[in-house]
C-alpha cells in the first residue's frame, strides 16, 4: 500500500466529482435509513489523514466514531489480518476452535480493571455485547430489571434502544422496545450546575440523587443490573462529577446487582487509560467493549469477574461470527500497538494539546458553554451567547463548515450541540493544531 501523505490537501470542493457520482449511486441503491455525515467516499487512510476518491486528503477527528484508535490501516493490523486469510477465514469458534479467540480472551481478562480470576465471551457489534451482558446478569442475580441513564447511548437493537435515552434518530418509530428498562438521572456538571454547584462538583451527591430513583421505581430486589458509559459516548462526551462512579459500584455491590460497565466508546487507550473506568478506580462486575477493540474489524466482549461469567448454562452465548478468527488476529495486532508503541501515554498529550487550545477558544467565545473530556476523547458543548441554552444550529453549521475546509468532526449529544473530537492516536501534534485553527476560524467566521 502506497504511504498516504500526512497533509490536508483540497484537490477539490467537497465533495468532488466523483463522490458526488457515488452519492447518487448511494441514493439509488442504498436504504434512505443509513445515513452518512460526510458527504465524501473513501479511498485510503492511515495516520490523522483520510483520503477520497478525488485525491482530497482530509484531518481525521472522527476515527470511525473512535474505532481506529491506532490510526487505520495499522501496519501490524495489516500484516495479522494478511496471515489470518492466507490460514482460514472462519470455522465457528462454537464448532471447531481456534487460538486467536483464546488469546484475546487472555488479554482481556489480564487488560480490563479488576484483580481475581475473569472470563469473556466474544461478539460482533458493541449491541450485541451489551444485550449479552444483561443476559449475563440476569442469569447471575435471577432477576429481570435494567437501569441505564438519562443521555445514555447503548446501541440499535431492540433491547439496546431501550436502553438508549435519546429518541430521534436511534429509537423514533421502531417501538415497542424490550420490558423492563428503567432510567436514573447521570451526573452531568454543566447542566447539574443550573441546580447549585454542590450537585456539579459532588458525584456522591448526584449519585444519591441517581439511587433515590433506582429504589422508588424498581427496587434492589427486581435489578439484575445497572449499565453506564464510565464517559458518555453519544450523550455529549459527559464525564461524571468525581466519585459518581464509586458510589453507584459501592450500592450495587452491596445490593447484589451487577454493575456494567459500557466501554465500547471509551476502551482501548482512547481515553488516555486503557479503560475509563481507571481515572475512577472502579472495578466493574462486567466491561463491554468494542470498536477500538480490533482497529476496524468487528468485534466485541463482554468481560468480567468469573462466577458471574459462568452462570450462564452451556451455549447460552454465542454466536455464528463472534470472535471471528480475521478479527481476532486485528484484535491482538491493536493490543500490541498500543502496548508498544506507548499509544495510553500518546492519548494524554493528545488531550492536552486539545484542551489547551480549546479553552483559549472558550476565553474569547462566550457560546462555547464547556470544554470536557478525557485523553483524545474532547468536547465542546456549544450554546447561545450568555447563556446555557443549547445551541444545535450553530454545531450544525460548525461542522458543516470544517467538513468543506477539510476537517471531518461529528457532533453528538442529547440536545445536538456537542462538537466531539475522536482523533486517531497515530495523529501529529501538526495535524491537530492545523484542525483546531481551521475551527477556531470557521467559529469566528460564523459570529452573527
Amino acid at each position: 500500500m502506497t504511504a498516504v501523505e500526512q497533509t490536508r490537501h483540497l484537490a477539490t470542493a467537497i465533495p468532488g466529482p466523483k463522490s458526488a457520482a457515488l452519492i447518487e449511486r448511494k441514493n439509488a441503491a442504498v436504504s434512505r435509513g443509513v445515513g452518512t455525515t460526510m458527504p465524501v467516499y473513501a479511498a485510503r487512510a492511515a495516520g490523522g489523514i483520510l483520503e477520497d476518491i478525488d485525491g482530497n486528503r482530509l484531518i481525521d477527528l472522527g476515527s470511525g466514531i473512535a474505532v481506529t484508535t491506532i490510526g487505520n490501516a495499522a501496519p501490524r493490523v495489516v500484516e495479522a489480518v494478511r496471515e489470518q486469510v492466507d490460514q482460514f477465514t472462519h470455522t465457528c469458534f462454537m464448532v471447531t476452535p481456534y487460538e486467536g479467540y483464546v488469546a484475546v480472551a487472555e488479554h482481556l481478562n489480564r487488560l480490563t480493571p479488576g484483580g481475581g480470576e475473569k472470563r469473556s465471551a466474544l461478539f460482533n457489534t458493541g449491541s450485541e455485547a451489551v444485550e449479552n451482558a444483561v443476559k449475563i446478569a440476569r442469569s447471575y442475580t435471577r432477576k429481570q430489571a435494567v437501569v441505564s441513564f438519562d443521555h445514555a447511548y447503548h446501541g440499535r437493537t431492540n433491547l439496546t434502544m431501550a436502553l438508549t435515552a435519546k429518541s430521534m434518530p436511534y429509537k423514533h418509530g421502531f417501538g415497542p422496545f424490550a420490558p423492563e428498562i428503567y432510567r436514573a438521572p447521570l451526573s452531568y456538571p454543566f447542566r447539574d450546575a443550573e441546580f447549585g454547584k454542590e450537585l456539579a462538583t459532588d458525584g456522591e451527591l448526584a449519585a444519591k440523587r441517581a439511587i433515590s430513583v433506582i429504589d422508588k421505581q424498581v427496587g434492589a430486589d427486581n435489578l439484575a443490573a445497572v449499565i453506564i458509559e464510565p464517559i458518555q459516548g453519544e450523550g455529549g462526551f459527559i464525564v461524571p462529577a468525581p466519585g459518581f462512579l464509586p458510589a453507584l459500584l459501592a450500592w450495587c455491590r452491596e445490593n447484589n446487582v451487577v454493575f456494567i460497565a459500557d466501554e465500547v466508546q471509551t476502551g482501548f487507550a482512547r481515553t488516555g487509560a486503557m479503560f475509563a473506568c481507571e481515572h475512577e478506580g472502579i472495578e466493574p462486575d462486567l466491561i463491554v467493549t468494542a470498536k477500538g477493540i480490533a482497529d476496524g474489524l468487528p468485534l466485541s466482549a463482554v468481560t468480567g469477574r468469573a462466577e458471574i461469567m459462568d452462570a450462564p448454562h452451556v451455549s447460552g452465548l454465542g454466536g455464528t461470527y463472534g470472535g471471528n478468527p480475521i478479527a481476532c488476529a486485528a484484535a491482538l495486532a491493536t493490543i500490541e500497538t498500543i502496548e508498544s508503541d506507548g499509544l495510553v501515554d500518546r492519548a494524554g498529550a493528545i488531550e492536552r494539546l486539545m484542551k489547551d487550545r480549546l479553552h483559549q477558544m472558550q476565553a474569547d467565545d462566550d457560546r462555547i458553554g464547556d470544554v470536557r473530556g478525557r485523553g483524545a476523547m474532547i468536547a465542546v458543548e456549544l450554546v447561545k451567547p450568555g447563556s446555557t441554552e443549547p445551541d444545535a444550529e450553530l454545531t450544525k453549521a460548525l461542522c458543516a463548515a470544517a467538513h468543506a475546509k477539510g476537517v471531518i468532526v461529528l457532533s453528538c449529544g442529547t440536545y445536538g450541540n456537542v462538537l466531539r473530537f475522536l482523533p486517531p492516536l497515530a495523529i501529529s501534534d501538526e495535524l491537530l493544531t492545523e484542525a483546531l485553527d481551521i475551527l477556531a476560524t470557521a467559529l469566528g467566521e460564523l459570529r452573527t
